[in-house]
C-alpha cells in the first residue's frame, strides 16, 4: 500500500489536480481560485483512490463508496474554500468534480450498446448510476456538515 501510495498515488494526485486546476480555468473560475480548486479535487480524488486500493470488495461497492466519501471530501472542502476566499462554493465544487465523473463507463455503456453487448452495457450502466447517485447523496451529506460547522463555529 505504502509503494502505491508513493509512486502511482502521488502521480494520481498530481494529474487530479491539474485536471482540475485545468477544468476550472475552461470554466473561467477567477483566478485566486483556480489553485485552491485544483488542491480540493485532488483530495477528492486521493481519496478515492486510496479507499477503491484498500477496501477488499466487490468493484460496485468499492467504486459507490469510493465515490460517497470523495464526494463528502469535496464538498466539506469546498465549503471551508469558499468562506476561507469568500466566495461562492459552486466556484470550487463543479471542477472538483471533474476526474469523479464516470465518463469511461459511460463510453463502454454506448460502445457495449452499438457492438451488440446489451448485457455488458446494462453493467456499466448500472456503475453510471450508482456512481452518479452516490456522489449526489455526498453533496447532500457535505452540505450537512458543512451546515454543522457553521452553526457550531458562530
Amino acid at each position: 500500500m505504502w509503494h502505491w501510495l508513493f509512486t502511482v498515488g502521488l502521480l494520481q494526485t498530481i494529474l487530479a489536480y491539474l485536471a482540475t486546476s485545468g477544468f476550472g480555468v475552461l470554466l473561467n473560475i477567477p483566478r485566486r481560485a483556480v489553485n485552491l480548486s485544483g488542491w480540493v479535487g485532488a483530495a477528492g480524488w486521493l481519496t478515492y483512490e486510496v479507499l477503491y486500493q484498500v477496501l477488499p470488495l466487490a468493484i460496485d461497492v468499492k467504486l459507490a463508496i469510493g465515490n460517497l466519501v470523495a464526494a463528502v471530501v469535496i464538498g466539506v472542502a469546498s465549503g471551508l474554500a469558499a468562506r476561507y476566499k469568500q466566495m461562492p462554493m459552486i466556484i470550487f465544487n463543479i471542477p472538483s468534480l471533474v476526474p469523479l465523473v464516470p465518463g469511461g463507463q459511460s463510453y463502454r455503456v454506448v460502445r457495449n450498446l452499438v457492438t451488440g453487448q446489451p448485457q455488458v452495457a446494462n453493467q456499466y450502466l448500472a456503475q453510471v448510476v450508482i456512481i452518479a447517485g452516490v456522489i449526489a447523496l455526498g453533496f447532500l451529506i457535505a452540505e450537512f456538515i458543512n451546515r454543522l460547522l457553521w452553526h457550531f463555529s458562530h
